[in-house]
């Protein structure tokens, strides 16, 4: 598998487990969001963000794509941000870049799945879909997987040490 991120040489990589590297964090981001994929998503223009489906095109790292209205909020495009949850609440992201609308049949007919279809009654010919990208130009990851002994000290007090706490990571562009 590529590697979804590279080190942003502007932040010093803030990581509370050692064992842990940026591109480590960010593999286990895509399982997360593979397994998972709901991210809450607005542009910079003061509306809020809404939760969609991200579709994940292992051959454009960068970026993730979401099917939507011509209408949806966000198909306008722009400067965007998206949040991410994973499942267990153990991994949290949070992604900046730009939302463009990419209406390529070959890669609406790569992303198409019955999950999209659903929510298009009109299928791949229906006139108000439209394939959206978020080109992503930065990251924050945390993994909140804490130790067991780690656990332990918040169940019972005591200090957590870093080699028992979460990692976090100041990524750059995904390349």
């Amino acid at each position: 598998m590529r590697s979804f991120f590279r080190p942003n040489p502007r932040y010093r990589r803030r990581c509370m487990a050692d064992q842990d590297s940026p591109q480590e964090v960010a593999a286990k981001f895509l399982d997360k969001l593979k397994s998972s994929p709901f991210v809450m998503i607005g542009l910079m223009d003061g509306e809020h963000s809404e939760p969609m489906t991200a579709q994940i095109d292992d051959d454009q790292p960068n970026t993730l794509f979401f099917f939507a209205g011509r209408d949806n909020r966000i198909a306008k495009g722009g400067d965007a941000m998206a949040q991410f949850v994973g499942k267990g609440h153990d991994f949290f992201a949070c992604l900046a870049g730009n939302v463009s609308r990419d209406d390529d049949r070959a890669q609406i007919d790569k992303l198409w799945n019955n999950q999209v279809e659903a929510w298009f009654p009109g299928g791949k010919e229906d006139p108000n879909l439209t394939l959206l990208r978020f080109d992503i130009d930065s990251a924050e990851l945390w993994e909140t997987d804490i130790s067991i002994g780690g656990r332990l000290k918040m169940l019972f007090g005591g200090t957590i040490r870093s080699d028992e706490s979460s990692s976090h990571a100041v990524v750059d562009s995904v390349a």
